[in-house]
């Protein structure tokens, strides 16, 4: 059990009026429990909470003009394990839950078919979690942790072909690869210790033995130590901000430490 202490600052200039939908806040899930959690959105205490993707965790809208500040602080208790993946075996098609089959599909940012070849070739030989083990191994192997230049509408195959990129480049790769296996997996947006720059962080979620298990294939977080934000079928679902207008970003600020 991880207990964090986490906090996020965020404060944009707005050219004119601008409706923002905001996603900051950890989950309360099975696994995590709030043990406290405050968002304060400014400078008009304006809000409205609904669900967020498949109901995990919340979102909010938010009408502000000039300028908008987010300010989120939490404590949140983390009850997950570390999943062994060698002993995991992929769940046959036929008994899949329905919440699972949406992310067998294709999605903005992952294809079913682009890694179609490294699939029946490199790991023709592994199935369930040893084969999602070894593509996470082989995606940390291949690619370099940074970006030098805007990569918020690279895909997956895009990505990999550049062998550089940031944590969302990570696990859309995974997600794509995993689902040329016929291995259900989304989008997760986390918060997590030793993440640098300490940033939010995008991990694949993938469904192996009857259940969800995260993978972080970047190396720089544990699944028993991640809070989970919330899940979609890419970072299309999941921005901690989507502006219905325009935005520029005057300071973002994440903290997560192990309390």
């Amino acid at each position: 059990m991880t207990r964090l202490q986490i906090s996020a600052e965020l404060s944009y200039r707005l050219p004119a009026p601008c409706t923002i939908l905001v996603q900051v806040e950890a989950a309360a899930t099975a696994e995590q429990r709030l043990d406290d959690s405050t968002v304060r959105i400014g400078p008009a205490d304006d809000k409205t909470i609904v669900p967020a993707h498949d109901r995990i965790g919340t979102r909010l809208w938010t009408t502000q003009q000039d300028q908008l500040t987010v300010s989120y602080a939490a404590q949140v208790t983390v009850d997950r394990a570390n999943p062994d993946f060698a002993t995991l075996s992929a769940t046959p098609l036929s008994d899949l839950p329905g919440e699972a089959v949406p992310y067998l599909f294709n999605s903005l940012y992952c294809s079913v078919s682009a890694f179609d070849h490294m699939i029946t070739g490199e790991f023709a030989d592994l199935k369930g979690g040893p084969l999602v083990a070894a593509m996470a191994d082989h995606i940390g192997q291949v690619m370099t942790y940074g970006s030098d230049s805007d990569n918020a509408h690279t895909n997956a195959r895009q990505s990999y072909d550049a062998g550089k990129g940031v944590c969302r480049d990570y696990a859309h790769i995974l997600i794509s690869m995993a689902r040329s296996a016929d291995i259900p997996a989304r989008f997760a947006s986390t918060y997590a210790p030793d993440v640098e720059p300490q940033d939010f962080h995008a991990v694949p979620e993938v469904f192996l033995d009857g259940r969800w298990h995260l993978i972080d294939p970047t190396g720089m977080a544990q699944a028993s130590e991640m809070a989970v934000i919330g899940i979609g079928r890419d970072a299309t679902d999941v921005s901690f901000l989507t502006a219905f207008g325009s935005m520029n970003m005057v300071e973002q600020r994440v903290s997560v430490t192990r309390a």
